[in-house]
């Protein structure tokens, strides 16, 4: 695994009140219990973290140019994220 990798994982474990060790590249979000405000705060975290800007509509997340299907396509996300900042 990837330091990106791992820090996301653990961004989302933590919100879904979860060990990283629960959380699969292949869980979505609705499977790991994490709401729609649960959403917003891995977003806002996995920014803080990364320093990164994440182009995602909250009121509207299926309209947005992030991925979140499912963990694999945000850690897929954020590395393309952290990659253009570079």
């Amino acid at each position: 695994m990837s330091d990106i990798e791992d820090r996301v994982i653990a961004i989302i474990a933590e919100q879904a009140v979860l060990e990283p060790s629960d959380v699969t590249l292949d869980s979505t979000l609705e499977e790991l219990g994490i709401d729609s405000l649960g959403l917003v705060e891995s977003i806002f975290a996995i920014e803080e973290a990364f320093d990164i800007n994440v182009p995602f509509n909250a009121n509207d997340p299926t309209e947005s140019d992030f991925d979140i299907s499912n963990v694999r396509s945000i850690v897929a996300g954020v590395r393309r994220l952290v990659k253009e900042q570079s």
